[in-house]
């Protein structure tokens, strides 16, 4: 396995070490080593079609850390800073991960998450740090222009949930320390 940090401090990414051969392939998933005291309480599979855009999301008073992967397709996947004392306040990462590359993206808590799919169709699974909690639900707006994100767009229309849709600037939103 090999660990890659990125820009923004805490966010991480793990590209496993594939064992591929005429039968197909193995690789570990998941080694609690990979990221020692964090403890999982909730896995989540999500299937979604071409041009979904889901997020970008998080929980306030539950907040979640999340190791995300791909396990059918492809997505690009955006982690935004929401910690108004941190130094990378507002800043976004993005990664495309795909069943070809097998990574998996570490967002800790204190970040919205969101993907936008780019085949088909693409499952995307989750391992939580909490579990998820109706009425604890927020998000920022997609494409705030204060993010400036750079949402891989050319031949895609993304589709939104009403309330993504809605969702607030960063400037409105509830934000953690």
């Amino acid at each position: 396995m090999k660990e890659i940090a990125l820009e923004i401090e805490g966010i991480k990414v793990f590209t496993p070490r594939v064992f591929n051969d005429d039968r197909g392939y193995l690789f570990e998933s998941f080694r609690s080593s990979w990221l020692p005291g964090v403890e999982f309480v909730q896995d989540n599979h999500s299937r979604s079609t071409k041009g979904a855009l889901r997020g970008l999301h998080y929980q306030h008073q539950h907040p979640q850390g999340k190791l995300v992967r791909v396990v059918r397709g492809e997505v690009f996947d955006v982690a935004v800073d929401i910690r108004a004392s941190s130094p990378t306040f507002g800043q976004w990462v993005g990664r495309i991960l795909s069943e070809q590359n097998k990574e998996l993206f570490w967002i800790p808590p204190g970040f919205a998450h969101g993907f936008l799919v780019l085949s088909d169709e693409a499952d995307f699974v989750y391992k939580c740090t909490d579990y998820y909690t109706p009425g604890d639900e927020y998000a920022v707006r997609w494409d705030d222009p204060d993010l400036a994100i750079e949402w891989p767009l050319a031949l895609i229309t993304p589709k939104l949930s009403e309330k993504d849709a809605a969702a607030p600037r960063l400037k409105d939103a509830l934000l953690f320390p």
